[in-house]
């Protein structure tokens, strides 16, 4: 069963991302899911986990190449509007990750899952919470399924390239890139340098209370790779949106790995 484009669009990041009116937005994250629809094509027919799904849109997109393919957020609210927007599709379900505390009427997912994604989420985490969330990934796997992890890359010379769209694009008001964090000259040069900076805490409002989460800045994709490699074999590590520029141009990298 196929999506229809408007049922997509209905969802709140799709609508900023590969949907968004800046051309280059739309092809960098566009970039960006086909490359996951290619990656966990590798096990169509079996269960898929998307880890932090936020509004539903890669479920949506890949539910019809598997037998069962599973949602989970840690927010009540973005779960509940996933099940009323797609919760109607063959073989779909969404539920709250593990960490929440708030109960969402349905039992939580069986295991193991032929493949997990966990996309454009680790970065946001606090150091704890981002090695208990792959451990979370680990846990979830089948000993012989695959685990996909994609995180934006924030350091190095592509970093000079993200400043400046974010800039233009925070300009025209596009998306919440107006709300963009913002960086001293020291700061862009350093990154771009492939220097670290201070990571500085966000305070966000969530169901449960108050909590912390980083935003991008700071952020650096070869701390993510060093964690998941103690506890996964990386199969694979691909970038994007061009594949064949390595990280040093492109904004995601990607880690396909398999359980020890």
């Amino acid at each position: 069963m196929s999506v229809p484009p408007e049922l997509l669009k209905s969802g709140d990041y799709a609508r900023k991302q590969i949907y968004c009116s800046s051309g280059l937005v739309r092809w960098s994250h566009g970039s960006r899911f086909e490359l996951a629809r290619a990656l966990v094509s590798a096990r169509a027919g079996g269960r898929l986990l998307d880890y932090g799904c936020g509004d539903g849109t890669f479920v949506a997109m890949v539910h019809a190449a598997f037998a069962e393919a599973t949602g989970l957020d840690v927010d009540p609210r973005q779960i509940g509007e996933c099940q009323a927007r797609l919760g109607h599709l063959p073989g779909v379900r969404f539920d709250l990750t593990p960490s929440a505390a708030a109960p969402f009427p349905s039992p939580q997912p069986s295991v193991p899952f032929d493949v997990v994604t966990c996309m454009e989420v680790l970065e946001h985490c606090l150091e704890d919470e981002r090695r208990r969330v792959i451990d979370e990934l680990a846990r979830l796997v089948s000993p012989s399924g695959m685990v996909v992890v994609s995180v934006p890359i924030e350091i190095g010379p592509t970093l000079a390239g993200k400043h400046l769209v974010r800039l233009i694009a925070g300009l025209r008001g596009i998306g919440d890139y107006r709300h963009r964090e913002r960086y001293s000259m020291l700061e862009v040069m350093r990154s771009i340098a492939g220097l670290r900076i201070a990571r500085v805490p966000i305070e966000g409002d969530g169901p449960d209370g108050p909590y912390l989460y980083y935003g991008h800045k700071g952020f650096d994709y070869r701390d993510v790779a060093r964690e998941l490699s103690g506890r996964f074999t990386i199969a694979r590590r691909l970038y994007s949106p061009m594949r064949a520029l390595g990280p040093v141009l492109n904004s995601q990298a990607w880690f396909v790995c398999t359980p020890r």
